[in-house]
């Protein structure tokens, strides 16, 4: 007697496809419009920001130029060229997946995420560079160091380049440090400060350090803002790698099944784009104004 075997026993379900999707292409096309609606709500998210930085960049130049000017300029090139590289190995990760070679992935997504804690690596070497320079806009988290105390001397802004004199760094509430004002003065001179400027910067018609430093303060605070939401961004996107790393050596993405690899790169590299528009807006404009490392 012949078997009568229903239609659905006889149904090829792919790998990787869920239950609530009909095929591997409409899962495809849900995953996609799921992450680019997330990476719509970052970009509004980061726009802010941006937004913030150019209202009070066009409104106070030379205190944000001269904020600008002490980041070091190698560090944050260096950082821009490993991300920039970091994804080519993320789309070289995507690619290996789409043609199922499950080595291959595993070690671009490792060489991703080498990159991926470089660049916070340096990151971490910049800010314990601000944390003992005392110019973290928060006060308190800067280095505290008692006033009878002997330190080393450290730099102020631009003493570096005009051979000013080097003073002892005493800050025993972890203030925010910032001296030079020669940007502003350079500015006056020149005559090409704003009405804006000279209502912020000047007291009695006299230039005030304490007001300028204010407004240098308010690119700091941007500062850390921005590269510190960037940063949790890359150590969200490192955890995904290590979850990638786990699947892929496990053998789960094939050339039938890449999805995950695929919107976890859409975030990498959404991550390096906001990254290629912070660092000049941070580390270069204001830079031909002088004073920078």
């Amino acid at each position: 007697m012949a078997t009568n075997v229903s239609a659905h026993e006889h149904h090829y379900h792919p790998p990787g496809l869920q239950h609530q999707f009909e095929d591997m292409g409409q899962q495809q096309e849900s995953a996609s419009i799921g992450m680019w609606m997330f990476l719509a709500q970052e970009i509004m998210f980061f726009g802010g920001l941006f937004t913030a930085y150019l209202v009070f960049r066009a409104k106070f130049p030379m205190a944000f130029a001269a904020g600008s000017n002490h980041l070091d300029i190698y560090w944050g090139t260096g950082n821009t060229v490993v991300l920039i590289v970091s994804s080519l190995t993320m789309a070289l990760a995507v690619h290996y997946a789409q043609l199922g070679k499950r080595m291959a992935q595993v070690l671009c997504i490792i060489l991703t995420m080498i990159l991926g804690a470089t660049f916070l690596g340096v990151k971490a070497v910049e800010y314990t560079a601000k944390y003992n320079e005392g110019i973290v806009p928060v006060t308190g988290l800067n280095r505290r160091t008692p006033a009878g105390e002997a330190q080393a001397p450290v730099e102020t802004a631009g003493e570096h380049k005009t051979g000013a004199t080097e003073h002892a760094y005493h800050n025993p509430k972890g203030e925010f440090q910032w001296t030079d004002a020669s940007l502003a003065k350079k500015a006056e001179d020149a005559g090409y400060l704003t009405s804006a400027e000279k209502a912020g910067y000047y007291a009695n018609g006299v230039l005030d350090a304490n007001k300028f430093r204010d407004k240098v303060r308010i690119f700091y605070w941007i500062y850390f803002a921005m590269t510190g939401l960037h940063a949790l961004h890359m150590i969200v996107g490192l955890g995904l790698m290590a979850w990638l790393l786990w699947k892929a050596w496990l053998g789960t993405y094939t050339a039938d099944y890449y999805s995950p690899v695929e919107m976890s790169g859409l975030y990498w590299h959404f991550v390096d784009i906001v990254w290629i528009f912070l660092f000049p807006l941070l580390y270069l404009l204001g830079r031909h104004f002088g004073g920078g490392h």
